[in-house]
């Protein structure tokens, strides 16, 4: 027989004693049945460790009522409760067994109360908490701990909503800190009592700080808002916040024009109309202005015409008879009146019957020949009258100007001119030097050629041996004197050196002279980075600015055989220089001057300017403007507006514009959205932050919003380069339209307990016109955050830019704070993105030869079409043909655009593709033979 019996000793805990009894009849029954038992019994399946099947809650103490905590275990032969490490006592717990059916395993659950003031008497910083332990034969298992809390919530919101008047479609801010409470409260809003469910209404959004926002106020919206905050002990309720929303009055368009209030004479016009579009609702404000217009009208009285005074009655005509008339001019008839009753002429006899009707025989012949002898007398009279006169104005033109030619055979004397007629304004003083300027612009064939304003004051020498007709002068000088410049230009010897001449030519105003007398004379600054030139001649080459899209193009030819010239290409500094736009106008490329700015150009040159206009879809009116010396701007060319006097083309891509022109000076790009679709300009956002680690409670985080051009990318790295801060990922772009919408920038996910935002709002935004414009660059906010200790190193949040109404963008930061930030730049490393300048055939793609082989094949006019005009269609250049059609060689400017469109990739296929289409298979033939096509 086998007993079990339980004993527990002073520590209430159970101890098991197994008793076997083995009784004289166990035996005896052993030995009768010998010989059926086997030798040894299977022994009993080892029992599992406890499973607990339900583990204890965490609870809440809502004021005085305990909270019961239970458990099950199987198989468990006991089960007890500890708290805070120590074990309840037995006389406490509830215990109930019961059998598991399926598994036969024994099933124990247990509960205890936890009261008020057990909570209450627990000293530490740990909350109270109880955990469940279970036994069997096989070990003990311990359940997860459940805590037990005072639940409260206390009556005073931290922050309580704020009731205001909004105008309609704004977006409206409800804020609401609920009570400190235990466990945290739940918040509701109720509009009118009634409950807000955002996935019923979408103009309502519900942030995870519990603030309500209203993504559009309607009219409906105008109502009573409550903040409700609950947990298990109470409910509290805000003040309530009235939100009024109001419209504005609106005027409606104006009637038409009354007629004239009198028939004749001075009165009034009046037009009118009302404030009703829309009308002020909800104490909105009325329109402002008058709802009427008052304007002076004079319509004309009508004049009836009069007769005049007859006229005395004529000769006697041979008819016998004579005549008068009359006219009807006293008055005039005008402005409707009636015309003149009666007969403008009147005749009767003039001999009372006693006239003779004809003539003595010869007489008429007479008076024929008479009247043919005036008109001839005539005649003669006026053709002396003519001759004189063109002979006076022969001899003033010979008294004002010295043939250029004697003045070449007579050895070019200087001396040698006749003195001004003092009746030509256009002549200078005779005191003053002649202005050979005054009768040429500039000296044609191998003489090189000035422009007024070109050369500044100081004496420039310019060799010309190359003409022949020169060379066996001597060396002289001829200067060239005008009321704003001053040049001179030398005639070297003979057998002087052609190869080593050089023109170089200089800004106007530069500053060399102090007593220069030019009213806009400044001086443009330049720095290495933003600016770049070279000594080009007759090759031609390329200037390019490096990380920055704007370059410079000179094709072969453009620079006369045997000349160089310092060219340059310089990006304007924004706070330096006036900008272009006016109005809504805005500035889409750099201001990029090119020169020297009076140089004459045998043939187009290229500017490459970058634009952050977004093309897609075409909603812009594109401008291109020039500087003067003034300091003014001047359009130069509206695309879409060309014509025959259009001094450029200008060729628009998705992110470039190519600008052919023959006057090198100040350029940039401007545009104005097309009605009705506003127009979108591409930005870059680009978050910065302090490279170096931070070693004081303040951190700054810096974002830029800048045009999306490489040069406005690299002022900006350049910048805070300077300031020690340190790009933290690549830009990200953001479309800003033309809606007259700010740019809205917040900050997000702070972790609180360890950061603190110094902003005040709840974001920062920056004015429409100061991006549209592009007054300021480059614009930025700045973020002032302040940590709880200098423990704290690890910084997460979110920073948000959007356009209010528009799209937006966010960044994720996550970095460490004290540790030095690696420099990151999406820009080409070393700095650079090619050589700033290159001379000569290495500038261009295209071979010479190959290059003067198409020009050749494509120049002439083909009655197919099959000519330069097909070359600009499949190149995409044929927006405006007549431009490259006044060219002495079209083909020749194509290609030079084509240069310049490609010059990153300038890839001969895409050419021989296009003459490929065309069936230029000759041109073809040389590409392959001479290229490297």
């Amino acid at each position: 027989m086998l007993t079990l019996r339980t004993r527990r000793d002073e520590g209430s805990r159970p101890l098991f004693i197994l008793l076997l009894v083995y009784g004289s009849s166990l035996a005896e029954a052993a030995g009768d049945y010998s010989e059926v038992l086997p030798d040894s019994f299977p022994s009993a399946a080892a029992e599992p460790l406890p499973e607990f099947q339900l583990e204890p809650e965490d609870g809440f103490i809502v004021k005085n009522r305990p909270v019961q905590l239970r458990c099950r275990a199987s198989p468990a032969t006991q089960i007890y409760f500890k708290c805070n490490g120590e074990w309840v006592n037995q006389n406490d717990h509830v215990t109930r067994e019961s059998l598991d059916q399926i598994t036969g395993l024994v099933v124990r659950e247990v509960d205890i109360s936890v009261s008020r003031t057990q909570v209450e008497e627990l000293f530490g910083l740990e909350d109270f908490w109880c955990q469940c332990v279970a036994w069997s034969s096989a070990g003990t298992t311990k359940s997860r701990r459940a805590y037990v809390r005072i639940a409260f919530l206390r009556k005073n919101f931290e922050q309580e909503p704020l009731g205001r008047e909004v105008r309609l479609e704004q977006e409206v801010l409800l804020q609401c800190r609920p009570p400190e409470g235990i466990p945290p409260p739940e918040v509701d809003w109720l509009k009118n009592e009634d409950t807000i469910d955002p996935t019923l209404d979408s103009n309502f959004l519900i942030t995870v700080d519990h603030d309500l926002i209203i993504k559009q106020a309607r009219l409906s919206d105008t109502a009573n808002y409550t903040c409700v905050a609950h947990n298990v002990v109470a409910k509290r309720r805000s003040s309530t916040a009235t939100i009024i929303v109001y419209v504005s009055g609106g005027w409606s368009s104006w009637t038409e024009w009354s007629e004239c209030n009198v028939r004749c004479g001075r009165g009034w016009q009046r037009r009118t109309r009302s404030c009703t579009n829309p009308a002020p609702l909800n104490g909105g404000a009325v329109c402002e202005g008058p709802p009427f217009q008052r304007v002076t009208c004079t319509t004309l009285c009508p004049v009836d015409g009069g007769w005049t005074e007859w006229a005395k009655w004529s000769v006697c005509g041979t008819e016998c008879t004579h005549w008068r008339s009359r006219e009807c001019q006293a008055p005039a008839p005008r402005n409707g009146g009636r015309h003149c009753i009666g007969s403008v002429m009147e005749s009767k006899n003039c001999t009372e019957g006693l006239c003779a009707r004809t003539l003595e025989p010869g007489m008429g012949v007479a008076v024929y020949a008479g009247l043919v002898g005036a008109l001839l007398l005539c005649g003669m009279l006026l053709l002396c009258v003519g001759v004189l006169a063109y002979r006076r104005s022969c001899r003033h033109l010979r008294g004002d100007i010295t043939d250029s030619s004697s003045a070449l055979t007579a050895a070019f004397h200087p001396v040698n001119y006749k003195p001004p007629r003092q009746d030509n304004p256009h002549l200078l003083h005779p005191s003053a030097p002649p202005d050979l300027t005054a009768t040429a612009s500039s000296l044609r064939g191998p003489l090189f050629s000035l422009q007024q304003g070109v050369v500044d004051h100081s004496h420039h020498k310019i060799p010309m041996t190359t003409s022949p007709l020169l060379d066996p002068l001597p060396s002289l000088k001829i200067k060239v004197y005008n009321s704003s410049t001053l040049s001179s230009l030398e005639l070297p010897a003979e057998g002087a050196s052609v190869d080593g001449e050089i023109l170089s030519l200089k800004m106007v105003g530069s500053g060399s002279r102090p007593d220069s007398r030019e009213p806009h004379s400044h001086t443009l600054p330049r720095e290495p980075s933003n600016s770049t030139s070279a000594t080009l001649g007759c090759l031609g080459g390329r200037l390019t600015i490096p990380n920055t899209g704007v370059s410079l193009l000179v094709p072969q030819g453009v620079i006369p055989q045997g000349k160089f010239y310092e060219m340059y290409l310089i990006i304007n500094k924004w706070e330096k220089t006036t900008l272009p736009s006016e109005g809504s106008q805005t500035v889409l490329s750099p201001v990029v001057s090119c020169g020297p700015t009076g140089m004459l150009l045998s043939r187009p040159v290229v500017l490459t300017l970058p634009h952050c206009a977004q093309l897609d879809p075409p909603d812009w009116t594109l401008t291109l403007k020039t500087q003067t010396h003034q300091g003014e701007w001047e359009e130069v060319l509206t695309v879409g507006e060309e014509s025959l006097s259009s001094p450029c083309y200008l060729q628009v891509e998705e992110r470039s514009c190519h600008v052919l022109m023959e006057q090198l000076g100040t350029y940039s790009l401007v545009g104005q959205s097309t009605a009705p679709q506003p127009a979108c300009k591409r930005l870059q956002l680009a978050l910065f932050a302090p490279q170096s680690p931070c070693l004081s409670l303040d951190y700054s985080l810096r974002i830029y919003c800048i045009q999306d051009t490489p040069h406005a990318l690299k002022e900006v790295l350049d910048l805070e380069r300077s300031l020690g801060g340190v790009l933290l990922e690549d830009p990200k772009p953001l479309l800003f339209k033309d809606s007259y919408h700010n740019l809205r920038l917040s900050i997000h996910d702070i972790p609180h307990s360890h950061w603190r935002s110094k902003l005040l709002a709840k974001y920062q935004e920056i004015p429409f016109y100061h991006i549209w414009s592009g007054s300021q660059r480059p614009l930025h906010c700045t973020f002032s955050l302040e940590r709880g200790s200098l423990a704290v190193s690890q910084l997460t949040c979110k920073i948000c830019v959007r356009q209010v109404e528009g799209e937006g963008q966010i960044f994720q930061l996550n970095t460490d704070i004290q540790e030095t930030l690696p420099p990151h730049s999406p820009l080409p490393s070393g700095g650079t993105c090619g050589p700033s300048s290159q001379v000569g055939p290495y500038a261009f793609r295209l071979p010479a030869s190959i290059r003067q082989k198409i020009c050749a094949s494509l120049d002439a006019p083909s009655s197919r079409g099959c000519d330069w005009r097909l070359l600009a269609h499949s190149l995409g250049f044929d927006r405006y043909l007549n431009y490259f059609a006044t060219k002495p060689s079209p083909t020749g400017v194509l290609l030079d655009l084509w240069e310049a469109c490609h010059q990153g990739d300038a890839d001969l296929v895409s050419l021989a593709t296009a003459l490929e289409e065309m069936g230029k298979s000759e041109v073809l033939v040389v590409m392959t033979t001479d290229g490297d096509c």
